[in-house]
């Protein structure tokens, strides 16, 4: 059961419940202290211990229900349901309970003599009839056959099941593990020697099969569905940003708002209490009531340091608007432990776009934004009009953020704009979503403007941005 336990919790990793292995190590006293017996105080238990979050609870209760689910499989032939029901339509009066079992004992029976009649002309149906498999089979003991097919899943590995098309490949080792060789070899056996008790072994055959391949399935909709969208988010982060189709956006939104959740997760302030400085008399004063006057804690003043800023630039071109859309995104979705953000857009000329994003959704916001700003692209007169609207207020607390492909259409640079803010700033960062090898190719302008940055990136997927978004974070604490 421990082991189980350790497999279940691999289950809620790959549903994106954080469980640390403290946490892990906590679960397992718990189901240690309270048992297995009761299931509900067990889920309660371990609910407890590894949901942190209302949205972790749900997820914790969606996957404890069908991990330690109590159905067991049901092996029992249902051939004689149909001579059931033609006795219920003729006599209503006997079509109780107790005549259903009687029928169901009595078919079984039949079948049985049968096998038993044909097992003296067959070896391998005698054979069969020995084992433990068929002997489950034959009486329906479905805990011993539940039992037996989850040790089987367990011995070749069908918790790691990843992909649709393994199902068949699974079935077919746990049906092996189980022994259903067995019997493949008595129905070849019967079908030869054309016997009477070939459609009943297939019938046996058959509802094995069945059971096991409903299983497969349910433990592939546990196990595989979130390492499957792990996998497509593992891909989506690694797309050029420009590839990614419309039907895909949504994914993509939803990962930049758990990447961001991530960052700020890791990046999150945290409320420190000051051993020095200047003494906070009233503060130490007032505390000191409840304890008739003593003062037992002594607090301190605190310098309030002047907050950090950051302007993002964004080229909102046809060529790198996606891009642009995606930075702005992932910037709003930091909003708690980013320093504050004002947003600028460009093509021909920039402007500032920080109202847009008060006003509206941010998604709206964007679509707007590349509307207004969109079109052909000016490097030096959109330097201008930063420079117009925003040098003075540059000083060394603050970060400028530029995603562009540097690509002026051959006209001015103006690079002397971009060195005074580069002089002004803290850090100047650009993020250039066209291979290095393309930088300086053509119009492009980057190797220039790449002089006037403390630090120059090729930037084009989602994985790249939260690097980059990262080292942003730790540099501006």
């Amino acid at each position: 059961m421990q082991s189980n336990l350790v497999s279940f919790i691999q289950v809620l990793r790959s549903h994106d419940v954080r469980v640390s292995p403290a946490e892990t190590l906590d679960a397992v006293d718990v189901a240690a202290t309270l048992g297995y017996a009761d299931r509900a105080l067990l889920r309660d238990g371990l609910g407890m211990t590894l949901a942190k979050t209302p949205e972790e609870e749900a997820i914790f209760l969606q996957c404890f229900e069908r991990y330690f689910s109590q159905d067991l499989a049901d092996f029992s032939s249902q051939e004689s349901a149909d001579d059931e029901n033609a006795e219920g339509a003729a006599d209503p009066a006997t079509a109780g309970e107790a005549a259903q079992q009687d029928g169901a004992a009595a078919a079984e029976d039949a079948r049985a003599e049968a096998l038993q009649a044909a097992a003296g002309d067959s070896p391998a149906l005698a054979s069969l009839l020995q084992s433990s498999l068929m002997q489950n089979l034959m009486n329906n003991e479905r805990n011993a056959l539940t039992l037996a097919m989850a040790q089987a899943a367990e011995r070749v590995g069908l918790a790691q099941i990843e992909m649709f098309t393994q199902r068949g490949q699974y079935t077919r080792r746990i049906l092996d593990e189980m022994g259903e060789q067995q019997i493949r070899g008595a129905v070849i056996e019967l079908e030869q020697a054309r016997s009477p008790a070939l459609p009943v072994v297939q019938r046996y055959r058959d509802i094995l099969r069945e059971q096991v391949r409903d299983y497969v399935e349910r433990e592939y909709l546990l196990h595989a569905e979130g390492r499957n969208r792990q996998f497509m988010d593992e891909i989506l982060s690694k797309t050029r940003l420009n590839n990614i189709e419309h039907v895909y956006l949504h994914k993509v939104q939803d990962l930049i708002r758990r990447m961001a959740k991530k960052l700020a997760s890791r990046h999150a302030h945290k409320r420190r209490r000051l051993k020095r400085g200047q003494l906070n008399m009233a503060k130490t004063l007032r505390r000191g009531i409840a304890n008739d006057g003593v003062l037992f804690n002594v607090y301190w003043r605190q310098v309030k340091k002047e907050k950090p800023q950051l302007l993002a630039v964004c080229d909102v071109s046809g060529s790198v608007a996606q891009y642009a859309k995606f930075l702005l995104l992932f910037l709003y979705s930091l909003q708690d432990v980013l320093p504050r953000v004002r947003s600028f857009a460009f093509s021909s000329h920039l402007g500032e776009v920080s109202e847009y994003f008060d006003n509206y959704p941010v998604e709206q916001a964007i679509e707007l934004v590349n509307m207004k700003y969109g079109g052909a692209t000016d490097y030096g007169n959109s330097l201008a009009d930063f420079a117009r609207l925003a040098i003075d207020d540059i000083n060394s607390n603050t970060t400028v953020i530029i995603l562009g492909d540097a690509r002026n259409n051959n006209g001015e640079a103006r690079l002397d704009i971009l060195q005074s803010i580069y002089q002004r700033a803290r850090q100047v960062i650009w993020l250039n979503p066209e291979s290095r090898r393309a930088w300086g190719t053509g119009d492009s302008e980057m190797q220039r403007y790449q002089s006037a940055c403390h630090f120059s990136a090729e930037c084009n997927n989602l994985k790249q941005l939260e690097r980059v978004v990262d080292q942003l974070l730790k540099s501006t604490r």
